[in-house]
C-alpha cells in the first residue's frame, strides 16, 4: 500500500466534513449550500482518494451511503437496553386518566414536570448505535430485547449521521427512532415499479420496512428513504439528559433528524389540544405517515419514578391514536391516466367522502391486475383509505352493499387521449399506448426530458412547461427548440432576463450527448444507466436506431426486455420524425465516450490495480471501454491483462500464479492508441 501523503489525508478530511454537512443541510435542514454539481464532483474526488489509497476510508465516509456487498442472512444484535412498547389513548378522556394514574404514583411532581408532545411516525422502529461518536451497529426492534442487525442499510439513509455533530457525546449510546418514507418518495417508487410491471406497495410503512430488510443494501440506497429520532439511552438505561425535551434537542444538536411539530406542555389540557389540532389540521399538511402523537412526562427523573409495567409499557408515555382514517363510499366509475412513458394508470373517480378531514374525490387504483384482484366494479361500495393520512387508495369493495347494478370493468383497448390501439405485452402488469406524440404523455413527458438527469434545461419547471403547452409553442419535446424569447415575454411572469436564460438554457441543452437524450426521450425500461451503456457502445443515434433487438441485447447490462423496447421504440414513424426534427434543428447525436467497434481492446476483460502515475481509476476504466474493453474488479483465466501500479498487492499476485500478462499504465495508454 503506497504511504499516504499528508495533504491527501488533510484534503480526504476536509471532503468528508464538507459532505457531511452538505448532507445534513439537503436530507435534515432542507437548506442546501452546495449545488448538486459541486456535491457530484466533491463526491468523486473523495471516491479517487479512498479508491488509490483505501486506508483513508474511513467507517463516517459519506461515499459508504452507495451500499455495501450483499448479504446472505441478517445477523442478531442485542440491545443496550430493552426496547418497550405504548399503551394506547383513543381521547381526551384516556388521556387524562393515564395523568391521573401518574399521579398516583408520584403526586404534584408531574405537574411541576409538564409533558412533551411528539409525532408518532409511521414507519420502522431503529436502534442505532454509536460509541464515541461513530455510528457502529443498527438494528430493528424485534423482540424488544434482540433485533435485526440492518447496519449496511441503515449507513445508506442520507439523514443519518454516521457520524455525530459536536462533541461530548457518551461513550456508547443507543438511539432510537423511526426509518420511514415521504409520501412524495413512496408515490415515485410506486410509479417505477407500475413502468416496470412490478408489484405496487400497499403504503409507506411497508415499504420502508421492506426496504430495511433488503439482503442488497445497494437497493436500499436507491430508496428515499428517512429517519427521525426520540430517544437515546445509555447502557445503564439512563438518558444523557435531564428532560425529554432537552433530549430532543440535543439530538437535533448531533445531527441527528427530529420530527417537527413537537410542543412543550405545561399541562395535559395542552397535549390534548395539541392532539387535536395534529389530528385534525397539522396531519393533512404533513409529507410523511403518522399514526397518532406521544405524550410523555417530561422530567427524566420523574419518568425514573415511575418506572414500567410488566418489563413491556412505560408508565411515564402514551400513544394517543387518532381516528382511522377510512370511509365507504361509491365508486363511482374506473377512469385512466396517460403517463410520460405511455403507461395507463387507472384511478378511482369517488363520490366525494370526507376521509381523515380531507375531502377524497379521486383514488389511485394502480392497474388492471389489482382492480380484477380486488374485483371492484363500478357502482360498488368501497373502503377508502388514506395511506399514511394523505394518500388515497381505494381499499376492496363491500360485498355485502351490491345491488346487482354494479359493472365490471377492463381496461380499454384504445388509448383515451389519442385512439391508439394499446400494448400490454407478456407478463407485464402494464399497459401503454406506443404513440410516442400522444397528448397525455406530452407534459409529464416534456418535464421528465428537462429534469437534471436528462438534458437538464435550468428553469423549466413544470408550470413554465404547462405554459408553453397552454399557449401553443410546444407541440413535442423538439418544439422546445424553437421557442423564443419573444414567444416568452407575451406569457404570464416572464420577464425579458428569464425569458432570455430560459431560451439560453434550452439551446445550451442541444450539446448534451446522446446517453442524456437517450434518458430524455423517455424509451419504456431505459433508465440513466441503460442509456449510458447503448450510447458508449453504439455511438451514434443512427447506429443505435439501425440495431436490431438481438444486436441490442448483446450489449452488456442490456436484457432482452430493454431492447425490444427501445428497437420498438426507433421502428415507431412518429419517432422517427421526431429525431429527424431534432436533428434539423441542431441536437447533438453523437457520444463522447463511445466505445470503438473495432477498438484495440474488443473482447478484452481488463482488471486494474494499484496506483497508477497520472491516471485516476476513473480515467483508465474509461480508456479501457472506449478502446472495447471491460473492466472487471477480479484476476481470472479469463482475464485478458492486468494494469498494475505502485502496490498492486494480491491482484497483481494473482495474475502472476495465474500467467495473466501484467502490464504498466504507459503500456495500457500505447496499446489504446491515447
Amino acid at each position: 500500500m503506497p504511504a499516504v501523503p499528508t495533504p491527501t489525508t488533510q484534503r480526504a478530511q476536509e471532503l468528508r466534513a464538507q459532505l457531511s454537512r452538505a448532507q445534513h443541510e439537503y436530507y435534515v435542514l432542507d437548506t442546501p449550500s452546495l449545488s448538486d454539481q459541486d456535491y457530484d464532483r466533491l463526491f468523486r474526488e473523495l471516491q479517487d482518494i479512498e479508491s488509490a489509497y483505501p486506508d483513508l476510508r474511513s467507517e463516517d465516509s459519506p461515499t459508504l451511503r452507495v451500499g455495501a456487498p450483499i448479504q446472505s442472512t441478517f445477523g442478531t444484535h442485542r440491545h443496550l437496553v430493552r426496547m418497550m412498547s405504548l399503551d394506547n389513548a383513543f381521547d381526551d378522556a384516556e388521556l387524562n386518566e393515564f395523568e391521573r394514574s401518574i399521579e398516583r404514583v408520584v403526586g404534584d411532581a408531574v405537574h411541576k414536570s409538564g409533558y412533551t408532545a411528539e409525532l408518532k411516525i409511521d414507519g420502522a422502529a431503529i436502534a442505532i448505535t454509536y460509541r464515541d461518536g461513530l455510528l457502529v451497529t443498527a438494528a430493528t426492534r424485534g423482540d424488544g430485547t434482540e433485533g435485526e442487525n440492518v447496519t449496511a442499510n441503515v449507513r445508506t439513509i442520507r439523514g443519518v449521521p454516521l457520524r455525530l455533530h459536536g462533541e461530548g457525546h457518551p461513550p456508547l449510546m443507543e438511539i432510537r427512532g423511526e426509518v420511514y418514507l415521504p409520501f412524495s418518495g413512496f408515490e415515485r417508487m410506486n410509479e417505477v415499479r407500475v413502468a416496470a410491471g412490478e408489484p405496487v406497495y400497499v403504503n409507506p410503512r411497508n415499504a420502508a420496512a421492506g426496504s430495511m430488510r433488503q439482503l442488497d443494501p445497494s437497493i436500499t440506497a436507491q430508496r428515499p428513504l428517512r429517519f427521525f429520532g426520540y430517544a437515546a439511552v445509555l447502557p445503564d438505561g439512563t438518558a444523557p439528559a435531564r428532560t425529554q425535551w432537552e433530549l430532543l434537542e440535543l439530538l437535533s444538536s448531533w445531527g441527528i433528524p427530529v420530527a417537527p411539530h413537537r410542543l412543550l406542555c405545561s399541562t395535559m389540557a395542552e397535549a390534548c389540544a395539541w392532539a387535536h389540532t395534529v389530528e385534525h389540521e397539522t396531519r393533512a399538511q404533513l409529507g410523511f405517515a403518522i399514526d397518532g402523537g406521544v405524550i410523555k412526562v417530561n422530567a427524566v427523573s420523574v419518568q425514573d419514578e415511575l418506572g414500567v409495567r410488566n418489563d413491556r409499557t412505560p408508565r411515564w408515555a402514551i400513544a394517543r391514536k387518532f381516528a382511522p382514517d377510512m370511509a365507504v363510499t361509491k365508486l363511482e366509475r374506473i377512469d385512466v391516466n396517460v403517463g410520460r412513458t405511455g403507461v395507463l394508470t387507472p384511478f378511482a373517480v369517488l363520490d366525494p367522502v370526507d376521509v381523515g378531514g380531507a375531502k377524497v374525490t379521486f383514488a389511485s387504483l394502480h392497474n388492471a391486475d389489482q382492480i380484477a384482484a380486488k374485483d371492484l366494479r363500478e357502482g360498488d361500495m368501497v373502503q377508502v383509505v388514506r395511506a399514511g393520512d394523505v394518500i388515497p387508495y381505494v381499499l376492496g369493495p363491500v360485498p355485502e352493499k351490491r345491488t346487482g347494478a354494479e359493472v365490471p370493468w377492463k381496461m380499454p383497448e384504445f388509448c383515451p387521449r389519442c385512439d391508439t390501439k394499446v400494448v400490454r405485452e407478456g407478463d407485464d402488469v402494464a399497459t401503454y399506448c406506443p404513440n410516442v406524440a400522444c397528448p397525455g404523455r406530452l407534459l409529464e413527458g416534456l418535464v421528465h426530458f428537462s429534469s437534471k438527469d436528462a438534458l437538464n434545461i435550468d428553469g423549466l419547471s413544470y408550470a413554465r412547461i404547462q405554459q408553453l403547452l397552454a399557449a401553443g409553442y410546444v407541440q413535442d419535446s423538439a418544439d422546445l427548440f424553437r421557442v423564443t424569447v419573444e414567444q416568452l415575454v407575451a406569457l404570464e411572469r416572464f420577464g425579458q432576463k428569464s425569458a432570455e436564460s430560459l431560451v439560453q438554457a434550452i439551446q445550451a441543452a442541444k450539446q448534451q450527448p446522446l446517453s442524456r437524450l437517450l434518458f430524455a426521450l423517455g424509451i419504456r425500461h431505459v433508465g440513466a444507466q441503460a442509456a449510458q451503456l447503448l450510447a458508449r457502445q453504439y455511438g451514434t443515434l443512427d447506429a443505435l436506431m439501425a440495431a436490431t433487438p438481438e444486436q441490442l441485447a448483446q450489449v452488456r447490462g442490456i436484457g432482452d426486455i430493454i431492447a425490444q423496447s427501445v428497437a420498438d421504440y426507433f421502428a415507431t414513424d412518429s419517432v422517427r420524425q421526431l429525431m429527424e426534427k431534432m436533428r434539423g434543428l441542431g441536437l447533438r447525436f453523437d457520444e463522447p465516450n463511445a466505445v470503438q467497434s473495432d477498438g484495440p481492446f474488443t473482447g478484452s476483460t481488463v482488471v486494474l490495480t494499484g496506483t497508477l502515475p497520472t491516471l485516476s481509476r476513473g480515467e483508465a476504466t474509461a480508456l479501457v471501454e472506449r478502446a472495447g474493453g471491460r473492466v472487471t474488479s477480479s484476476v481470472s483465466k479469463k482475464t485478458t491483462f492486468v494494469v498494475a501500479g505502485e502496490e498492486a498487492g494480491s491482484k497483481l499476485d494473482k495474475a502472476k500464479e495465474l500467467g495473466v500478462e501484467v502490464i504498466d499504465e504507459a503500456e495500457l495508454i500505447r496499446r489504446a492508441g491515447a
